[in-house]
């Protein structure tokens, strides 16, 4: 059996032991960027590698990208086999803020052609609760080879968003806080505000209260009321700089609504060109 969105705790303990499965951490902290390595190194699921967001999972960032730009494909196909990942395991990625991190890695490996991936529901922290075996030893694995098999389908660029803001079918999602979306406070990048049309539902509505994702059900039905009757395949999903914004396409996936997409430059791209529309408020 395979894990293309969510895996238990009790299956990812039953595989703890499984070649055929590979476990990424991937805690970090936007404003302290070597916490998720330093708690990585106190204290892990036994045999999981690090992830490092910045490092790793994007590509250096320059004038006119967003903060976290996609990874050149060679070289994470580079880092995929050397964590040993190849076309065939089983990934398990986890953080320890409800998903909001280890969703880019769970997005990146479906763009690159890899759909056995999965997000620990509950994270680190469950896992943790529930007193399953943690260390603090590296466990170096034996290196693979991936191939890639680029998904250019999965996602938009910024002239793309802009050509079809005015569509009418289009449904524009921001995963940012409430309050960042409404441009009252700004804490990450220089311009405050939205994208002229898009509407928000901060990833941290897709949980519930004990921290792990809603039912497919309870997901479903709270995701067909924001769309108003457009389609899944017309969704656009974007937050800051194209991280936790996965965790919304990660819910429509666990709902059974197929086919939305990612702006992975998100606002922090946006606002690099001061030509593109900026709205304030609800």
């Amino acid at each position: 059996m395979s894990f293309t969105t969510l895996v238990s705790t009790e299956d990812l303990a039953a595989h703890l032991d499984d070649a055929d499965w590979v476990v990424i951490d991937c805690r970090f902290t936007l404003t302290d960027p070597d916490a998720g390595l330093r708690a990585y190194e106190k204290e892990h699921i036994p045999g999981a590698q690090y992830a490092h967001l910045d490092d790793d999972l994007a590509a250096a960032v320059t004038r006119s990208t967003g903060r976290h730009p996609l990874p050149d494909v060679d070289e994470l196909a580079a880092k995929f086999s050397e964590w040993g990942i190849d076309n065939r395991k089983q990934v398990v990625v986890y953080d320890d803020v409800f998903g909001a991190m280890a969703v880019r890695l769970w997005w990146l490996l479906k763009w690159m052609g890899h759909d056995n991936a999965a997000l620990l529901d509950g994270v680190y922290p469950k896992w943790a609760r529930e007193n399953r075996p943690l260390s603090s030893e590296h466990h170096a694995p034996t290196a693979t080879r991936f191939l890639a098999s680029v998904r250019n389908e999965l996602l938009v660029t910024v002239e793309e968003l802009q050509n079809k803001l005015d569509e009418q079918d289009l449904t524009l999602i921001d995963a940012r806080a409430e309050e960042r979306f409404s441009g009252e406070v700004e804490p990450l990048d220089k311009v405050a505000g939205h994208v002229p049309g898009a509407i928000n539902r901060p990833y941290d509505d897709n949980l519930d209260i004990s921290g792990e994702l809603m039912s497919a059900e309870e997901l479903r039905e709270e995701y067909e009321d924001a769309l108003e009757g457009r389609s899944p395949r017309n969704v656009i999903h974007m937050c800051g700089s194209g991280v936790t914004a996965c965790h919304n396409v990660l819910a429509m996936e666990v709902a059974g609504m197929s086919g939305s997409r990612l702006y992975v430059g998100s606002w922090s791209e946006w606002i690099t060109d001061s030509s593109r529309g900026i709205a304030i408020g609800e």
